[in-house]
């Protein structure tokens, strides 16, 4: 077997994944470049602002768009937690890119459509990596990960030994011919010491 089918017969889950992710992430740039220069040389606002209202709109279809088709197959663990963290996480993606911008507009001091869209295509691609890797371990997590607690968003610590799920066998209840098994005064036999008073 050659190597090329050997590594597609291994990572051919990861290949298709990240095609369908990068389908994704064109059609989101698309939206971004769109609306971003829209704003930017038709409205006339400033470049940040352009990028950043571009970037809600583009990160709100890209989440739909990866729930339910790119990583359908994973867990889902309630969409308002995977909303708030696939926005968290598109935040930190849209701070990259707005570095790549700012520098080259207000450090290098290159104004212009043609600045701005080859900073934002750099800023974009370095942003897409850190997305797809942030997604696959905080969002939109694997089938066999543990379940997530309601209340913080986070996965749940495996149970400790000795913990059974509902349903499962419980503790043997306790004997109550068993004196002093916890050791409390009141667990202990005390008929005896009554009996003598009597």
């Amino acid at each position: 077997m050659s190597l090329v089918a050997t590594l597609n017969r291994r990572f051919a889950h990861l290949l298709r994944e990240l095609a369908q992710f990068g389908s994704v992430g064109a059609i989101a740039f698309v939206i971004t470049v769109g609306i971003g220069n829209g704003m930017n040389s038709g409205l006339g606002m400033g470049p940040l602002t352009s990028n950043g209202v571009a970037t809600v709109v583009a990160t709100t279809f890209a989440y739909l768009a990866n729930r339910y088709w790119t990583f359908r197959h994973r867990d889902r663990t309630g969409l308002g937690r995977e909303y708030a963290l696939f926005f968290a996480l598109n935040g930190v993606g849209l701070v990259i890119t707005e570095m790549f911008i700012g520098f080259t507009h207000y450090v290098l001091g290159l104004t212009g459509a043609i600045p701005y869209n080859i900073s934002l295509v750099v800023g974009t691609a370095v942003a897409t990596l850190f997305r797809f890797w942030s997604y696959k371990k905080w969002v939109f997590l694997p089938a066999s990960a543990p379940p997530v607690d309601p209340a913080s968003g986070l996965p749940e610590a495996p149970e400790p030994p000795g913990v059974h799920a509902a349903g499962s066998r419980p503790f043997p209840a306790a004997r109550p011919d068993a004196p002093g098994r916890f050791g409390h005064p009141l667990d202990q036999d005390t008929a005896g010491d009554y009996a003598q008073f009597s």
